[in-house]
């Protein structure tokens, strides 16, 4: 009976240690789920929120990288003869600039030729003056007409301000500019609102205005509206911040032009004064300086000093030269 008992009581003992070991295996299992159910949610909105914590940073690397290539390929853009002709205001196509080029040489080689001096300077001067001359011409025309641009934008800005304060529209403010601004800024903004008007957009618009007038300025002032369309705003509080800004890019260049006007005078008078003597010479000693432009040695002096001259000129330009 002793017997019995003790093995009824190991039997009940294992059920019971069974029965416990499976609901708590059961619970176990529960509990992983509730805490995969639980965590996973909390892991899917981790994942959900992560991009969109670096969603700022992803745009700003984006639209850096667009402005970049943008940029790149505005480069590579402005620095053919047709954009450099567009940008000088000229309305001569690229033919008719080779054409004028070479009418220009072929004159420039009858002079030499009428002159009888050596074979290679007929032939290399009229070549030479041919290709750099025309081109000169056109980067000045291009530059004189960039820096009065430039000298004018804030004033045009100033305008979109004011009448964007006053209630009046985008393309309203672009057309009193048009007609109220001196030239280029007037006939520029002019070509804007006839694109505009055509059925472009605002940055289809502005880059065409870019490619006729590439300065920094004005790619400013599209990088603000394009931003304000994007994003929304107070435009006129932008703009005038971009005034303010274009404003004090200018006083900081003529603070630097006024800084360098010594070293540019220098340089000035350092590289006419060879030209200059030996003018003089000429002029009062013909036979002492006369030696020079008949030997062949004396010739071979001259184009030696000519070079070397062009050389220190460009050095000291490059030296004078601030880009801002």
């Amino acid at each position: 009976m002793t017997f019995l008992t003790i093995i009824v009581a190991v039997l009940g003992f294992v059920m019971v240690a069974g029965l416990g070991m499976a609901f708590a295996g059961g619970g176990d299992a529960k509990t992983v789920k509730r805490t995969q159910a639980i965590s996973g949610p909390s892991r899917d909105r981790n994942a959900r929120t992560k991009p969109a914590a670096n969603e700022p940073g992803a745009r700003r690397k984006q639209l850096l990288k667009s402005l970049k290539e943008q940029e790149r390929q505005q480069r590579k853009a402005q620095l053919t003869l047709g954009a450099r002709l567009q940008q000088a205001g000229l309305s001569i196509t690229v033919t008719q600039f080779w054409v004028v080029s070479g009418v220009f040489g072929g004159v420039l080689l009858l002079i030499m030729l009428l002159l009888r001096q050596v074979i290679w300077v007929d032939l290399g001067v009229p070549f030479v003056a041919a290709l750099g001359i025309p081109r000169w011409v056109v980067g000045f025309l291009a530059t004189r007409r960039t820096k009065a641009f430039t000298e004018a934008f804030a004033d045009a800005i100033d305008v979109i301000v004011r009448g964007i304060k006053s209630g009046l529209p985008v393309h309203d403010c672009l057309r009193i500019i048009s007609h109220e601004s001196p030239a280029p800024l007037g006939p520029e903004f002019q070509r804007l609102v006839e694109n505009l008007a055509v059925g472009l957009t605002m940055d289809q618009a502005m880059e065409q205005m870019y490619e006729r007038m590439p300065t920094n300025e004005l790619r400013f002032f599209s990088i603000v509206l394009a931003i304000q369309q994007k994003t929304g705003g107070n435009l006129a509080e932008a703009l005038g911040n971009l005034s303010a800004v274009l404003r004090a890019r200018k006083l900081m260049r003529e603070k630097i032009k006024a800084l360098s006007s010594e070293a540019k005078a220098s340089a000035f008078i350092i590289g006419s004064l060879p030209p200059a003597v030996v003018g003089l010479i000429s002029v009062t000693a013909p036979a002492y300086m006369g030696v020079m432009f008949s030997d062949p040695r004396g010739k071979l002096m001259l184009l030696g000093g000519v070079i070397w001259m062009a050389m220190g000129i460009f050095v000291m330009r490059k030296m004078i030269n601030f880009k801002f």
